[in-house]
């Protein structure tokens, strides 16, 4: 299947998508980020397929023995994982009826089946959403609507609330269950075993969109970024090429989910496009990624701040972490005192970087041989960084403001008015405040919006609250972050009860238990304080800032959340 259509939109390349939904739900051109793509290593072909780059071109180099996907307790070789997606991308071709442009959800923990199913379904010209396994329904029929899906893969293990949707949404027609571990028993399996491992992937554009990152806005309302092939390439070719330098012999580990960007990059696009070696675990806590490091012989680790303090204690009990030759910490910024101990402890170099899921991957970063404590670097070549006030004016060195990006990669949201918000006068604005320091370094301070980030998980505090008072027991309430030692924010609720309601230490649990079964469990706060009333302006709006200056002054230094 080939097609190459053009349906005229200035500055983009030809399609190979037949169904032209994404094309038609761009921003429109004067909303998108100014995009720098002049480099050698950004020049693509015309036509680009990001998967087929990923597996069978690496075949075709000779690297169809060497091992690119372990996990489950299984490994698998790039000529496997070639031949397991061309199958499952015939069976969604020919059984499934996937037309090139069709966007498919896929609905998985870490692991190889959820990569062979990503790749499949961006062979045959899908755009992809791939979402947490933690979401429920309610969350997951927004994502369904916004990208108007109508097929979703899932693991079989967690099928429910994806078969719950289906019965409501106006667009899930098919929910077709495949074996997360990874050993065929499940629908799409099988009908795949029956297909040739040769597939003619889909001749999509380089200028395709092929996968729709979800995040949410400070409303909790899910707003849908798009990338095209161009850019999974990208992000391999500058921050990984660059920054990481990694090589066939390198073996990734971490812990973000597939679902984000920030995991989908570091644990399958980086290892696919340089042939090298991805574990996935399905629990990513910290001692079971330092058995997998022991056990594989890992070289670079993605995770949290939060992980790096666990996987310190489990050295000082003996672990060997010596195999590994990069740490890269990114999700919430690394407080100076975990790069210090890091450093100090290792020997071996601790990245810092911010990404965004609007701008893809890491866009700012600490390098190998110059990484200073308490600073997230410099720009990843074809990126670049200036602090600037409301009125887009660039900032002196030592004065904080808005982080302001451009570069390869840049924001655009689906069919969304927010895209304003983040893109003004060609610049991405991340939602950060930054600082420049005296020798260039940028230097994170704080987010700019409402957004709490527990544990590298973006929690809108909107969202939080909504779902508190659905519960009879609460009359108001207002969500925002708290300072934590461990997380480096949890999410924390000052709630105001319904007449007749006693407050306790029962109440706190069932309200707990209410948000961890209508939304996804990370999202519940993890304290509660009970109040009389909220601060609130003369027009009765909540005064967030307030309730952030109250968390901020009951957090005791150095006390972890339970």
């Amino acid at each position: 299947m080939s097609g190459g259509i053009s349906l005229g939109i200035e500055g983009l390349g030809p399609s190979g998508h037949l169904d032209d939904f994404s094309r038609r739900n761009l921003p429109p051109s004067e909303q998108w980020p100014q995009l720098r793509l002049d480099r050698p290593e950004f020049q693509y072909p015309d036509y680009l397929n990001a998967a087929v780059e990923l597996t069978d071109r690496n075949v075709e180099k000779g690297f169809g023995d060497r091992v690119a996907l372990i996990g489950n307790g299984r490994q698998r070789t790039y000529k496997e994982l070639a031949d397991w997606s061309n199958r499952l991308a015939h069976a969604l071709v020919e059984n499934y009826g996937v037309k090139p442009g069709n966007r498919v959800l896929i609905r998985s923990g870490n692991n190889p089946a959820l990569v062979a199913a990503w790749l499949a379904a961006t062979k045959a010209g899908a755009v992809v959403v791939n979402t947490m396994p933690m979401l429920r329904a309610g969350e997951l029929t927004k994502i369904i609507d916004k990208a108007e899906i109508a097929l979703a893969l899932t693991d079989s293990r967690i099928a429910d609330e994806l078969v719950a949707c289906a019965k409501t949404s106006r667009f899930l027609k098919q929910v077709v269950n495949f074996d997360g571990t990874s050993n065929h028993d499940a629908e799409l399996d099988r009908v795949a075993l029956s297909k040739p491992v040769r597939f003619d992937a889909v001749k999509t554009g380089r200028d395709d969109v092929a996968l729709l990152g979800f995040t949410s806005g400070t409303t909790g309302e899910p707003k849908a970024t798009m990338h095209f092939h161009r850019d999974l390439m990208i992000i391999a070719d500058g921050y990984a090429r660059e920054v990481l330098k990694v090589t066939p012999d390198d073996v990734f580990v971490g812990s973000p989910p597939l679902a984000f960007t920030f995991g989908l990059g570091g644990l399958a696009i980086f290892p696919l496009r340089f042939g090298a070696t991805a574990t996935l675990l399905e629990n990513a806590a910290p001692p079971e990624m330092v058995k997998i490091i022991e056990t594989y012989k890992a070289t670079i680790c993605f995770t949290s701040p939060t992980a790096y303090r666990a996987m310190m204690v489990a050295m000082d009990k003996g672990a060997d972490l010596s195999s590994l030759r990069l740490a890269v910490s990114a999700g919430e910024t690394l407080p100076a005192p975990v790069f210090e101990s890091w450093t100090r402890k290792t020997g071996k170099t601790i990245l810092d970087g911010i990404g965004s899921t609007e701008l893809l991957h890491i866009f700012i970063t600490n390098r190998v041989g110059d990484a200073v404590g308490g600073t997230t670097g410099l720009p990843v070549s074809g990126y670049e960084a200036k602090i600037v006030d409301d009125d887009m004016n660039e900032l002196p060195p030592g004065t904080a403001g808005k982080l302001a990006v451009r570069g390869p990669t840049g924001c655009r949201y689906l069919a969304d008015k927010r895209q304003s918000n983040y893109v003004r006068q060609g610049w991405n604005l991340t939602g950060d405040t930054f600082v420049r320091d005296a020798n260039g370094r940028l230097c994170f301070v704080a987010r700019s919006d409402d957004m709490i980030i527990s544990s590298g998980y973006n929690i809108a505090g909107p969202e939080i609250e909504a779902c508190l008072l659905t519960h009879p027991a609460v009359a108001e309430c207002g969500v925002v972050g708290s300072p934590d030692e461990a997380r480096g924010m949890i999410v924390k609720a000052y709630v105001v009860v319904a007449p007749g309601v006693t407050a306790d230490d029962a109440l706190t649990t069932a309200l707990q238990e209410h948000v961890k079964r209508e939304i996804a469990p990370y999202k519940y706060p993890r304290a509660i304080e009970f109040v009389a009333q909220l601060p609130k302006t003369e027009t009765g709006k909540l005064q967030r800032f307030a309730l952030r200056q109250m968390a901020q002054a009951a957090a005791s230094p150095g006390m972890a959340a339970e």
